[in-house]
């Protein structure tokens, strides 16, 4: 009797045992789980994630590991691969916090919970530097912006040719997708165009005989010409005028931006002669393109632009970026004789 009750209190003392190995096997089981999944990984050493489209979950796991974005890359791998990530990578660019859990930063990077860019563009004065500008905030580089930019073919669609094209793209600031493709980006610039032109806008245009592209053509002259934007609806006034009158317009900036030497201060006789259809000393009318990219401001000012008689102005002789205007060639050629003097004055030959 007394054997079986130890034989029996043995077994009990056994099974307890069993049951707390059990236990603590699974309480070993559930933290590691909870770490492989809920503990902090992610370290501090990067802002961003990047993931170029067309990666596949190697590429995102070599970047992952050769820029230390997390502290463990084996949770983060076996995590991935349970969570079913590895046939889900989406391309974007992800804002990394410290601290966040594999489970967290996965489910971030398969949804393609990225964060958007701001993009903010003005006084940008030829394609080239715009694409060049454009491309160090989104993934596409400079080249494929440039291709649509000059494919004759792709902007006709817009109702643009390659010359005139640049007036479609308002200075403003955009929130947009690092992974936004040239194609995304054209439709939502067009579509920002599109939303500028209200049909009072355009009516205005048509009052002064211009289209909303031509209207952005002046525009760039204008601001090309003022320093202070509110000298520019008198400049534009002056501008319509030679217009309507069929003269040329003879603006200096066209002439620096067909000689494409944009550290030309003082335009000489010489300069006069270059063969382009921006130098509006030789051809009357409109160039067939923005000599930069027009502000809203100068758009506005071309669309409300200062009635006046003015048909001559001169950068004044005080160098304060104002101009002196003037309804007739002999007043013109005292201010321009006093201008050039100040130019001679302070040695300013080119």
């Amino acid at each position: 009797m007394t054997k079986k009750k130890a034989s029996s209190g043995t077994a009990k003392k056994f099974i307890i045992a069993l049951v707390l190995l059990i236990i603590i096997s699974l309480g070993i089981t559930c933290v590691v789980y909870y770490l492989r999944y809920f503990g902090p990984n992610v370290s501090d050493k990067q802002q961003y994630l990047y993931i170029h489209t067309g990666a596949t979950f190697d590429d995102v796991y070599k970047t992952i590991r050769d820029e230390g974005i997390v502290k463990d890359t084996t949770t983060f791998h076996w995590a991935a691969v349970n969570m079913k990530y590895t046939t889900r990578v989406k391309p974007g660019r992800y804002r990394l916090h410290e601290g966040m859990s594999n489970r967290k930063f996965i489910n971030m990077l398969a949804s393609g919970a990225q964060e958007p860019v701001t993009l903010a563009f003005h006084n940008l004065r030829l394609k080239e530097q715009f694409a060049g500008f454009v491309s160090k905030k989104i993934e596409p580089d400079s080249i494929a912006i440039l291709n649509l930019l000059d494919s004759a073919a792709y902007v006709k669609q817009y109702g643009f040719t390659t010359d005139n094209v640049y007036t479609m793209f308002m200075p403003n600031s955009y929130q947009l997708y690092w992974n936004t493709s040239p194609e995304k980006l054209f439709k939502r610039m067009y579509a920002n165009y599109e939303k500028f032109w209200t049909p009072e806008r355009k009516q205005r245009a048509a009052e002064i005989n211009l289209s909303p592209v031509q209207v952005s053509i002046l525009a760039s002259i204008v601001d090309a010409e003022a320093l202070h934007d509110d000298e520019m609806p008198t400049i534009a006034g002056l501008y319509l005028n030679r217009l309507k009158k069929g003269m040329k317009l003879e603006s200096d900036p066209t002439v620096i931006f067909a000689l494409h030497d944009f550290t030309i201060h003082r335009v000489l006789n010489k300069d006069l002669k270059v063969i382009s259809p921006y130098n509006t000393y030789m051809y009357a009318g409109l160039p067939p393109g923005p000599v930069m990219m027009p502000s809203i401001n100068a758009v506005n000012s071309v669309l409300d632009y200062k009635a006046s008689n003015y048909i001559y102005m001169c950068a004044k002789a005080d160098f304060s970026g104002y101009h002196a205007f003037a309804t007739n060639v002999a007043d013109h050629l005292i201010n321009a004789h006093k201008f050039q003097q100040a130019l001679d004055a302070r040695h300013i030959e080119k």
